[in-house]
């Protein structure tokens, strides 16, 4: 997908949730529907679930993972976290590696983000992963309306301009490729365009609601 068809993915959403989007992306192809809206239950309100939301949890809770603080460039409303017009970011545990060729990442974001429709707009993203010492930076990254990245030293990645947060220990610059709905989530679809990692250092673990780390 070029640049054109990921603009156009990202203004469906955002069109989806009611958010304003630029003039220029007004004309938007007749042929492409529109995403569906938030309330999109893949459960009928005469159905009962399979699971339970409590259950879901505690099982799936059992799948150790990594954890990312997927952040972006302020977009061109100047909207940031906390306000006063700075970037965009929140703690992630739902990233893994798509594709080698061509280079694809993805995410996973809940629809009811207020950070995500900030990324969207500005269409790139970095993700930042983290490591085993930095648990209280991914708390941080994890509180909603906040300054999230006050005392938080970063530098622009060097293609989109998005943080890469200090000490990180490993990094990867994204343009936003696709955006999939999956329930109450978005599945989001990076293009890398630049990475890298410091090659140290073990990771930060997410197991069971606790942060853990490897053990030798």
């Amino acid at each position: 997908m070029g640049h054109a068809g990921m603009a156009a993915t990202v203004v469906r959403y955002l069109r989806s949730v009611g958010s304003p989007t630029s003039a220029s992306a007004e004309r938007e192809p007749e042929s492409v529907d529109a995403l569906p809206r938030p309330d999109l239950r893949a459960v009928g309100d005469d159905e009962r679930a399979p699971v339970s939301p409590a259950e879901f949890r505690s099982v799936l809770g059992n799948f150790a993972s990594g954890v990312t603080v997927i952040t972006a460039p302020p977009g061109a409303d100047g909207e940031g976290d906390g306000g006063g017009g700075g970037p965009a970011g929140f703690a992630c545990q739902s990233f893994a590696s798509l594709s080698l060729d061509p280079p694809l990442v993805t995410f996973m974001v809940a629809r009811t983000s207020t950070t995500w429709p900030r990324i969207a707009r500005a269409g790139v993203f970095c993700v930042n992963i983290l490591g085993a010492e930095q648990g209280e930076l991914c708390r941080s990254f994890a509180v909603s309306g906040a300054d999230k990245f006050a005392g938080v030293a970063h530098t622009p990645s060097p293609v989109t301009g998005s943080p890469r947060l200090d000490a990180v220990p490993a990094w990867i610059d994204c343009r936003i490729h696709a955006v999939h709905t999956g329930g109450d989530h978005l599945i989001v679809v990076g293009r890398v365009v630049a990475m890298g990692a410091a090659g140290e250092g073990d990771p930060l673990l997410f197991h069971k609601g606790r942060f853990g780390r490897l053990a030798d």
